[in-house]
């Protein structure tokens, strides 16, 4: 049985450079937020996750995320989304 996460940390950041080894730290993002679990299935079919200004649908199993919107908006171009989890014990109240 697999269970989907409550919770994920979004990060904002210029689009990836092979350079760059390991994931991005929230403090090197041009933005992060903590999205939680809506309840409800996105457009693509995936689970919907907001808070902080962004909404999301995330593959819980491969952390990928299918749609994604900032303040309302598309991402632009030459920006990506790196999907952090969240240790509960980490997690906002």
């Amino acid at each position: 049985m697999t269970t989907v996460p409550r919770r994920f940390e979004l990060l904002l950041v210029a689009e990836f450079t092979e350079e760059h080894e390991g994931p991005p730290w929230a403090e090197n993002a041009l933005r992060s937020a903590v999205v939680e679990a809506t309840g409800d299935t996105g457009a693509s079919g995936y689970p919907r996750y907001a808070g902080n200004g962004m909404e999301a649908d995330i593959d819980p199993e491969t952390r990928t995320v299918e749609a994604l919107l900032v303040d309302g908006d598309e991402l632009d171009y030459g920006l990506s989304v790196r999907v952090v989890a969240v240790p509960p014990d980490q997690a906002p109240a």
